[in-house]
């Protein structure tokens, strides 16, 4: 079984889901965890799983980059970026997303900021904007596959201002370190901070903190060849830990080592 997360949120909903819970992962040969903070953090899996049936393999995803058709500006022509460097944000807007942090550090950012995507949280990200006069935003609304490529190719970087444990890995940093993208996201004891290494891949800073967010933010719009070099770095990461090959290889040694001995003479 992989375990994604812990509930957070829902915590009435988790006392009459514990016993179930707790029975399915008694039943499994192995609990796989997508990073080691979060095997190391959850409350669940060190109270109910012990020892070697505790393993880590991180989410991945297929490498998707050839699907783009066209050239980005043309794409991205109804949205007024322009040519200078911008930043990107990219997901359903939901509140553990923290992008109030990024809308508040905005003003102190020296560049655009692209929000890609639609949600609850749209209308009040909106309204904040506004009683704050931040002019740097551009609210991309929901976007197509080829769009996303598009900024994914185009941006700088990928900023990430989850706050809470929610955000328990954070594919969205997989895809920008696919694209070769540095990444900007916070320490929130999950996943987000094994994909993105802090001064490695991109910068990793405190949880609704714009202050940081923003100095972050502007190191890698104002130093092209740091934004390069953590890009490269990150592009490595995924191609070691996050790729489908990396994925499919890590599940086919686990798969091998748990299966019953009989099916292992079946298929020998």
């Amino acid at each position: 079984m992989t375990y994604h997360s812990d509930i957070v949120r829902q915590k009435l909903l988790g006392v009459f889901y514990a016993p179930l819970m707790r029975r399915m992962l008694k039943a499994m040969s192995v609990i796989v965890a997508t990073s080691p903070a979060y095997a190391k953090t959850s409350v669940v899996l060190n109270s109910s799983v012990v020892g070697s049936r505790l393993r880590v393999i991180p989410l991945g995803i297929v490498d998707y980059r050839g699907e783009a058709v066209g050239s980005s500006d043309d794409v991205l022509s109804r949205l007024p970026i322009g040519d200078q460097p911008f930043l990107l944000s990219l997901g359903v807007l939901r509140y553990y997303k923290g992008l109030h942090t990024l809308v508040q550090a905005a003003k102190a950012i020296s560049g655009t900021i692209v929000i890609a995507g639609s949600g609850p949280e749209k209308v009040a990200l909106k309204n904040l904007a506004q009683s704050l006069d931040v002019s740097n935003i551009i609210f991309a609304g929901q976007v197509s596959n080829i769009e996303k490529i598009a900024l994914l190719n185009r941006c700088r970087a990928l900023v990430l201002p989850s706050h809470v444990r929610s955000e328990a890995f954070g594919m969205v940093l997989v895809e920008a370190a696919m694209f070769g993208k540095p990444m900007v996201c916070c320490e929130v004891g999950s996943g987000t901070s094994y994909v993105n290494l802090n001064e490695q891949t991109g910068f990793v800073v405190s949880p609704e903190s714009p202050d940081e967010f923003a100095y972050a933010c502007n190191r890698l719009l104002e130093d092209e060849v740091l934004a390069l070099k953590m890009g490269n770095a990150a592009r490595a990461r995924y191609e070691k830990f996050f790729s489908g090959n990396a994925l499919g290889l890590n599940y086919l040694n686990l798969y091998n080592e748990v299966r019953p001995k009989h099916i292992e003479k079946k298929f020998s």
